[in-house]
């Protein structure tokens, strides 16, 4: 609760979506702070913890299963889907199907958007990668003899992901297109939209 409110202090004063993976809790916590935050599911783990719970021999039926669930139009479709992921596969996988059942209503909000919102919104691989990378150079130094040594390390490890400094076109024409499509869905709450 402390850190949502200090990110409001600071001016993020709206969150459209916030992606975790079952942080008990959070959810509650993100409502007090910022009540209009759809809480999403990271999709990609909710995926790996499926293959987790079942045999490798099953991968490629079972990959087409919940591609139908992932890739639905819409909540019903999925729900359709989920279905039959149950029908399929919860006789034999009664853990897999219960771990759907159990993340459902954190994971169908994102089927009500754009294509180009759900792939942003699906996972937070990036943030987890880039989080790796702050643990591998904090634990290789040890220790720091002070608050700005430390951050002069995170500092080099964030700016070695671009090292050129010519990635920001790139990343820039990769998010044209889900900004536009945030300015079509939260127009009413991102007015300044318009002028990116």
């Amino acid at each position: 609760m402390s850190v949502l409110v200090d990110l409001k202090n600071r001016g993020v004063t709206d969150v459209f979506f916030l992606v975790c993976d079952g942080l008990k809790g959070l959810p509650q916590v993100v409502e007090n702070v910022w009540p209009d935050t759809i809480v999403q599911t990271c999709v990609v783990h909710l995926i790996r913890n499926s293959f987790r719970l079942t045999s490798r021999k099953y991968v490629d039926a079972l990959k087409r299963d919940l591609k139908a669930i992932c890739t639905a139009p819409g909540p019903e479709a999925a729900e359709a889907a989920l279905e039959v992921l149950e029908e399929n596969w919860g006789a034999k996988y009664p853990a897999m199907t219960r771990l759907w059942r159990n993340t459902w209503t954190e994971f169908v909000p994102f089927l009500d958007y754009d294509i180009e919102i759900r792939r942003m919104i699906c996972s937070t691989n990036a943030i987890e990668s880039l989080n790796a990378r702050y643990r591998r150079a904090v634990r290789a130094r040890g220790h720091f003899p002070t608050e700005a040594a430390a951050l002069k390390c995170l500092y080099l490890v964030t700016r070695s992901l671009d090292p050129t400094g010519t990635g920001a076109a790139r990343w820039m024409t990769r998010w044209k297109p889900v900004v536009n499509a945030f300015s079509v869905t939260f127009g009413d709450r991102w007015p300044v939209a318009e002028s990116y």
